[in-house]
């Protein structure tokens, strides 16, 4: 039996007016909270998300001491690669290594499916769990995007600017369309499975897309991302976009088929807005004011609600995500925060 759902997110998501302004942190999961630094001592990121009962227990936590409207499942971006074979490796201190990396055509041909029950079972058993017995705000599923995945694909690791992946765009098209076409059905088969399984609304991560300009993306990406999109919005849940440093990008996702716009810090609300930006829109506090005094960090708030509220249509969120200096109490007092000053707001 589902518990009762705060649908307030949701709500706001779709546009429709809400009593007050919802909001979650990326990686709110973990990161600065004491516990989960406590289990990581014990197991790693792989090991943690192949357990469900754990896995599930880390991404509720934030719900039960923040007070978030909703909570994102904690996993990697790459978790469905090792499945179509790409021999992906997490390690400490540097990120995502891959040993296979992606240099032709040949390569991408020799990519294979996913089969979610199959491949990530655990995946699947994580999301039942949280929305059938333990919460009762929406779990929000998440997928990387093609761009994303492809640039750690071709690269072989994080990068800092790109130029394999792009040298590849340009220089291989006929490959690089390919690669698009392949992650694109991996996307969306991985996130229908796991609406499918629980979620009520996914965010699309394609955390390194704003390297690209807005030309490139229009004709290399926008494609793949336009199908992506559509498939999943037969699903009828919300569906969320974002991306770092990609300010540039925001009316081309708001010309997708999709629920959410999320910005990072970069592109103050009412200028998106100005700009054409008639989605939801969800953002965009700077992690980096978490460090700074408590008054800083309520008047920096204060400007975004003030901009968020102008119109239904708008979620509460950092412009990237919480980093492990962060004092969870922060977030706590912050969330209560945005509640309170949004409901009287609201009220009036």
């Amino acid at each position: 039996m589902e518990k009762q759902l705060n649908e307030t997110f949701l709500k706001a998501a779709r546009g429709e007016r809400t009593d007050y302004v919802p909001v979650w942190y990326m990686r709110q999961a973990g990161r600065s909270q004491p516990e989960y630094r406590e289990i990581k001592q014990k197991y790693s990121l792989f090991e943690i998300t192949h357990q469900p009962e754990l896995c599930a227990y880390v991404t509720r936590l934030p719900v039960e001491q923040y007070g978030v409207d909703a909570a994102i499942l904690y996993k990697d971006i790459m978790t469905p690669l090792p499945a179509i074979g790409v021999d992906v490796e997490i390690k400490s201190g540097i990120g995502p290594v891959i040993s296979n990396p992606i240099t032709s055509l040949a390569d991408v041909e020799k990519l294979g499916e996913i089969h979610p029950e199959a491949d990530v079972p655990y995946v699947l058993d994580t999301i039942k769990i949280l929305t059938q017995e333990q919460l009762s705000v929406p779990l929000i599923g998440f997928s990387g995007a093609p761009f994303t995945l492809a640039s750690y694909m071709i690269e072989g690791g994080p990068s800092k600017n790109y130029t394999k992946t792009k040298a590849f765009m340009y220089a291989e098209p006929k490959a690089w369309f390919a690669l698009m076409d392949k992650l694109g059905e991996v996307t969306i088969t991985y996130v229908k499975s796991q609406i499918k399984a629980g979620v009520k609304a996914v965010q699309i991560f394609d955390s390194w897309v704003g390297a690209l300009n807005v030309e490139d993306y229009r004709y290399y990406i926008k494609p793949v991302m336009n199908r992506i999109f559509s498939a999943l919005s037969e699903e009828n849940v919300p569906l969320i976009m974002f991306g770092v440093g990609a300010s540039h990008l925001a009316l081309e996702w708001n010309d997708l088929p999709l629920n959410v716009v999320g910005l990072d810090w970069r592109l103050p609300i009412s200028e998106a807005r100005r700009l054409g930006v008639n989605k939801t829109i969800q953002g965009n506090l700077d992690p980096a004011v978490l460090s700074a005094p408590w008054e800083v960090i309520e008047e920096k708030a204060k400007a975004i609600l003030d901009q968020g509220m102008e119109k239904p249509g708008y979620i509460f969120n950092l412009g990237h995500g919480v980093f492990p200096e962060v004092n969870p109490e922060t977030l706590k007092k912050l969330t209560a925060f945005i509640h309170e000053y949004s409901a009287e707001r609201l009220s009036k």
